[in-house]
């Protein structure tokens, strides 16, 4: 599929571009007319460094002050940047160092999103910055912030490089990239996909990680 990525630059900055492919794709939640590969995004520490000096611009004055940045789906290099960025901004932690802790969850076999001890301090009791990379039910975000609850954790704004939405029981979704940056982009259940409907095959199963042809 990489010979029709067609690439989509970033409002506020033309050194970030987003590749999208249209067609028929699945992700674990909706059915999708654009694949979005934000690899370079994540992997290339240039682009990494805009992203997460961006983020930390728009999502720091949702919060008193920020411990801990969750990043999900190979987000570390961004929310390391976004880390560095609040402590430029002079952003408060109160954690012992007073610095800010990066870390990501564990995703186990049955899909439940966990932190083990060596990890779960860094969440408890602490204000948190959700990562993540794109974002269009709102179901994964959903069930971070219910894992962060669970270990002690208080959600405050939420980061995506893509979002195709801005709220999530109450937490304002932040992005660089929303839905009318990339022409009729649409996302549909499952059960309302009208590529389905016509017969129209499957591409691939997508995530954050990459795809899977079908």
């Amino acid at each position: 599929m990489e010979e029709r990525m067609v690439k989509f630059y970033a409002k506020e900055s033309s050194n970030i571009a987003l590749h999208a492919v249209a067609g028929h794709f699945s992700t674990s939640h909706s059915h999708i007319n654009y694949y979005i590969d934000v690899t370079t995004i994540k992997t290339r520490v240039n682009e990494a460094k805009e992203v997460g000096k961006l983020l930390a611009q728009k999502t720091y004055n949702h919060m008193d002050y920020i411990d801990t940045v969750v990043c999900m789906d190979g987000t570390e290099l961004i929310g390391g940047f976004m880390a560095d960025q609040y402590e430029q901004m002079h952003v408060e932690s109160r954690n012992q160092h007073d610095t800010i802790y990066v870390v990501s969850p564990e995703i186990n076999g049955n899909g439940q999103i966990l932190f083990r001890d060596n990890t779960k301090s860094m969440i408890q009791g602490k204000h948190v910055v959700l990562l993540l990379d794109t974002t269009t039910t709102g179901e994964t975000i959903r069930r971070c912030i219910e894992c962060i609850r669970y270990y002690g954790g208080t959600v405050g704004p939420v980061a995506s490089i893509f979002s195709t939405i801005q709220e999530v029981e109450g937490h304002q979704v932040q992005s660089l990239f929303q839905a009318d940056d990339l022409p009729n982009y649409q996302a549909y259940t499952q059960h309302d996909c009208p590529y389905c409907a016509k017969g129209i095959r499957l591409e691939a199963m997508v995530n954050g990680f990459g795809y899977s042809l079908l």
